[in-house]
């Protein structure tokens, strides 16, 4: 399965992302900054995560009975890992190529 980004997804929605997201927007070039942006998201796909592991320990033991809301969360959280997994794979594979690069 391969997982194909695209920044401006929002805009197909309608949907303004900028405030939903605690990935802050930086055009300095810092290292850290990045490392902080990935750390943060990946903190982020954690949680929810954790929320669906929630959720469907509520269903089963009777305190939620909203299928509804449980299969919303679990879809989020799936879709969260796979976006990971593919920036991931992505900046292994821009590793890689770099590494390929001669000098």
């Amino acid at each position: 399965m391969q997982v194909n980004y695209n920044p401006n997804i929002h805009k197909a929605y309608g949907q303004n992302i900028s405030n939903s997201s605690n990935i802050e927007k930086n055009n300095s070039g810092n290292k850290s900054d990045f490392g902080k942006n990935i750390n943060s998201y990946i903190k982020e796909v954690n949680s929810e995560q954790l929320n669906s592991e929630a959720s469907i320990q509520d269903l089963l033991t009777g305190k939620n009975k909203d299928i509804n809301s449980v299969v919303a969360s679990v879809a989020k959280a799936d879709s969260s890992f796979n976006l990971l997994v593919g920036v991931r794979n992505k900046l292994i594979d821009a590793y890689k190529e770099t590494m390929r690069m001669q000098l």
